[in-house]
């Protein structure tokens, strides 16, 4: 008898460790990512394309303009390593091509984005994360811009700064700072604004503004 109830106890015990891993491991308690960010980024694996949110929907658009937020580094985080590999899946697969990708484009309001490097050879992508602008060139050019989250449309812009001096963190915990110049620049100043909930299409509103403005006051100097 005495023997019996110790094995119950013993088997009872067991399963409660069992439980409480799987509602550890349910619950993902210290997760830098919230719990719809998290379905989003476990729902399949690195291999997989993530959906693009677009402007066209009214509750994507809500989200691409809000700004996203810092990212805690650690190169053995699996969800931040997932996240990583789904976007690049995504600005690669054929459906998405472009040039580069950032995580609220993905509904991921986080400081990650993907960026190719026109000005190295073989032009390859690389991950940014917590990238800030130290200082903008006065330098402008005139440049095609589109993107995946606005469909069906391309328009040059003529207030993108010709060169940058930017800094970042690597998905290895390490930091860089460089400058970088022509249209890598673009693709660079295009993903960070992304990540601060801006579009290129605010720019070309406001490039026409100030078009408008100088036309007025033209109009009132003759």
């Amino acid at each position: 008898m005495i023997r019996l109830l110790l094995t119950t106890i013993l088997i009872l015990s067991c399963l409660s460790c069992t439980s409480t891993k799987k509602d550890l491991q349910n619950n993902k308690k210290g997760s830098q990512f919230t719990e719809s960010e998290q379905l989003l980024i476990g729902a399949n694996n690195g291999a997989t394309p993530m959906r693009v949110f677009k402007i066209t929907n009214a509750s994507d658009s809500l989200l691409l303009r809000t700004p996203s937020q810092q990212v805690i580094v650690d190169p053995n985080d699996p969800e931040l390593k997932n996240l990583i590999a789904r976007m690049y899946a995504t600005v690669r697969d054929s459906m998405s091509l472009g040039a580069g990708i950032a995580a609220p484009q993905v509904g991921v309001l986080k400081n990650i984005a993907w960026v190719q490097r026109f000005d190295k050879e073989g032009f390859p992508f690389e991950v940014i994360i917590n990238p800030v602008i130290k200082q903008y060139s006065k330098k402008k050019q005139d440049c095609p811009e589109g993107c995946l989250s606005i469909p069906g449309r391309r328009d040059t812009l003529s207030s993108r700064a010709y060169a940058i001096l930017v800094e970042y963190d690597k998905p290895d915990a390490s930091h860089e700072i460089e400058m970088v110049e022509d249209f890598t620049a673009v693709v660079f100043q295009h993903e960070i604004d992304h990540l601060n909930g801006i579009l290129y299409l605010d720019h070309l509103k406001q490039e026409i503004k100030d078009a408008q403005g100088l036309k007025t006051l033209d109009n009132l100097k003759n």
